[in-house]
């Protein structure tokens, strides 16, 4: 099954063409097919072992120091081989060996675990075929035992590695050092619980030695590893000239390459269980070439978890249903008619020596991967189909999982960083940041300053997503010092009019620490291009730092709406947008302190419409707001406001007569205002159907009358009841006292 969101897209001209580099490294590695090192080691847990020496008896685990001195009674000197020549050397060999017929190990729980040790290195030496541990030695190795620099001598037929199981027992050093080819493993294999066993296993091959003991006693089994198969030797996987071949071609990662490679992996893994340790078969011996390739070519190496995910719209072929579909139903009478969305991400990373990657979800895609048609068969992980309800066709929604190896030149890191958007930049910044802050000799600030901008470039210029990351991004460059690229972004981003209200106090700080002549060009070219919220609260942030302000000021007043014409602003739909009170505050706060001239004619200009500045929702609680420094001009004008309003009378009505403010001349409503004007009369009972009952219950509503009504549901049609109340002039009462308590606040 192909995946439409990957391969079924018509490419265009204007495509990327697929990678030559991702088809060279898919080539190069599908030579390597078998897993598997030199060497392997671990830990397996075991039930005590009934060991017994003839002579001796029972030995008891951990090994007990007097029973390391009775089997040294039994033991012989350790020889090493030369050639044909079987040698005694102190000076190369010095330990205690004990023959195999000498050796019993009782019990089936221990042919159990030797057969589980068996089965695991030979996964990890890579041997396919089935292999037997045959028992050679016992070996004790006293304070100052060790064995120099040896390779074994094959000793039985098929014989192709040596297993070493260290038995529970308490030394200190003893470590064993396998080399092969150039490479070096030093294996500490003290296990002093009784209920684990070290264990080690290598190809005949490789030189091995034994550490001196520095204190204490290991006691070790050798056993050597023959292979079942007759006249079959396993040789030990090396995958040297196919790691140096993936180093060169990944030392040619050209600008025309992509940032990153996709690789993904043969087998199945769960993200619980995602590792390279975890790693099985080829994709093992894959990931151990690349590793080493990859460092070699200085290139970053992760394992990933990626994801597809895709819906569209769907069409049913089944047969006739009443019903939703049962849970039994085949989801092949479904069919995809159309991917609509789609995603593809890279997640749960993982570096080769399991330390943290510190990587959030990246974007991939189709040139990407390695190879090409990595995808084209792949099954969905999870899938579902949507039944049609309402106006809305049939629909799916599918994911794709699978483990990938991904890699990038380290020297395209940020930009590969830079395709997770803000999301993954400035965390990667702040971290930086605050290793470095504003040290300019430290790596660290070079790439916090090549990572900020990638971020200029690449940041959202959608007048959508304005807000949330230009606080701390401009944060951050403050932290760093870093004003040319303040000035850089500054000029990108609030100078093409991406910046909310809420960016002004971080924005008029970068600004201070740009030159002021600069400060003063950019601030009034910012104030041009917002909107005027946010020009305005730039004027009142930035008004506190000192630097020239008036030309920004004459920008952000010359906004302001007025004048018959355009007595309203509209938003992007064409709307009215009212004019606010915090608007009207941070204009006047910072035109107070940068230009009172300015101030004072401005409050003119608002004085004068009161239409679009409306003294009540507008002017007056800007003035609260602005407090002592609201202009005196202001302050004396929503003054004269309140005093003017208090001073109307507030006696209640003498009578029912109420004011007629209606909206509707029609026959209903024209016997509702006779209702109104009646002083007499205090209560209207209106008889009708629904439609004329509900039309005068909206007059009513609309033209806010004194009037309450019900529906008196007695006879057909029902009657509505109308009522006349004392709302307005209770709503006088209540504004009055709101009126005396603003004053006050006023005056102060």
């Amino acid at each position: 099954m192909s995946i439409p969101f990957l391969t079924g897209r018509a490419r265009s001209g204007t495509d990327p063409p697929m990678s030559d580099l991702a088809t060279d490294l898919a080539a190069l590695l599908a030579d390597v097919t078998r897993p598997g090192d030199f060497h392997t080691h671990d830990i397996a847990e075991i039930f005590a072992p009934g060991l017994e020496v003839r002579g001796i008896g029972p030995i008891a685990l951990p090994l007990l120091p007097v029973q390391a001195e009775q089997l040294i009674a039994v033991a012989t000197q350790a020889p090493y081989g030369r050639g044909e020549q079987t040698i005694l050397d102190p000076q190369v060999r010095r330990t205690w060996q004990i023959d195999a017929y000498q050796v019993e190990i009782r019990g089936r729980a221990w042919t159990r675990t030797l057969d589980a040790i068996v089965t695991r290195i030979a996964e990890g030496l890579g041997v396919a075929e089935p292999i037997s541990a045959e028992l050679y030695k016992l070996l004790v190795y006293t304070e100052g035992g060790f064995f120099l620099s040896h390779r074994d001598t094959e000793k039985t037929d098929g014989m192709f590695g040596t297993l070493v199981i260290v038995l529970p027992s308490i030394y200190t050093g003893g470590a064993l050092v396998v080399r092969h080819r150039g490479h070096e493993a030093r294996l500490d294999m003290r296990c002093s619980d009784p209920s684990e066993a070290a264990f080690a296993a290598f190809y005949a091959d490789c030189e091995h030695e034994v550490l001196p003991v520095t204190s204490g006693c290991r006691l070790t089994l050798i056993y050597n590893l023959t292979c079942r198969q007759p006249g079959h030797r396993p040789q030990s996987p090396s995958y040297d000239s196919e790691r140096d071949r993936l180093a060169d071609r990944l030392r040619s990662w050209s600008d025309n390459d992509p940032d990153k490679l996709v690789y993904p992996l043969d087998h199945a893994y769960t993200p619980a269980a995602l590792s390279f340790a975890a790693l099985k078969g080829a994709d093992a011996a894959r990931a151990a070439v690349l590793t080493a390739a990859a460092e070699q070519a200085e290139c970053d190496l992760f394992l990933a978890q990626v994801t597809i995910g895709e819906s569209g719209s769907a069409e049913y072929h089944g047969g006739y249903r009443r019903h939703r579909w049962d849970e039994e139903e085949d989801d092949e009478d479904f069919e995809v008619i159309e991917v609509i969305d789609g995603s593809e991400t890279l997640s749960e990373w993982h570096r080769p020596d399991g330390s943290d990657a510190g990587l959030g979800p990246l974007p991939f895609d189709e040139t990407e991967l390695s190879p090409p048609d990595a995808f084209e068969d792949l099954a969905p992980t999870e899938q579902s189909f949507h039944e049609a309800t309402g106006n809305e066709g049939a629909s799916f929604e599918r994911t794709y999982r699978r483990a990938a190896l991904v890699l990038w030149p380290r020297s395209r890191r940020l930009s590969v960083l830079d395709q997770g958007g803000l999301a993954a930049t400035l965390p990667a910044l702040a971290e930086r940041t605050e290793q470095c802050g504003s040290d300019r000799s430290s790596p660290l600030w070079a790439e916090a300053d090549a990572l900020s901008a990638l971020m200029v470039a690449s940041w959202p210029r959608e007048s959508w997503r304005l807000a949330t990351e230009t606080p701390p991004f401009l944060a951050l460059l403050d932290r760093l010092g870093d004003v040319e690229r303040i000035e850089d972004f500054l000029s990108e981003i609030p100078g093409a009019g991406l910046m909310a209200k809420d960016d002004a106090e971080a924005v008029a700080q970068a600004l201070s620490r740009l030159p002021p002549a600069r400060a003063a060009a950019l601030a009034e070219r910012i104030a041009a291009a917002t909107p005027l919220e946010a020009g305005a609260a730039l004027l009142a942030q930035a008004s506190r730092h000192g630097f020239d302000l008036r030309p920004a000021a004459t920008v952000v007043v010359a906004a302001l709406p007025g004048g018959a014409d355009r007595p309203h602003r509209t938003d992007s739909w064409g709307r009215p947008r009212p004019m606010t009170p915090d608007i009207v505050t941070d204009l006047l706060g910072g035109l107070t302190r940068v230009a009172p001239a300015l101030a004072e004619t401005t409050v003119d200009t608002l004085l004068a419409r009161p239409k679009t500045y409306d003294p009540d929702a507008v002017l007056i609680p800007a003035a609260l707001s602005l407090g002592d420094t609201a202009p005196a001009r202001l302050r004396d004008a929503c003054l004269a406001h309140l005093r003017a309003r208090i001073a109307l009378d507030l006696s209640p009505p003498t009578d029912w007569r109420r004011d007629d403010r209606l909206t509707c001349s029609c026959a209903h409503c024209t016997e509702l205002a006779r209702f109104l004007a009646d002083p007499a009369n205090k209560t209207w009972m209106f008889r009708a159907v629904q439609a004329e009952r509900s039309h005068v219950e909206s007059v009513i509503a609309s033209s806010k009358c004194d009037v309450v009504t019900e529906t008196l549901r007695k006879g057909s049609p029902h009657t509505l009841v109308c009522t006349k109340t004392l709302a307005s002039h209770q709503r006088r009462v209540r504004q009055r006292e709101a009126d005396l308590k603003t004053l006050a606040r006023i005056e102060r």
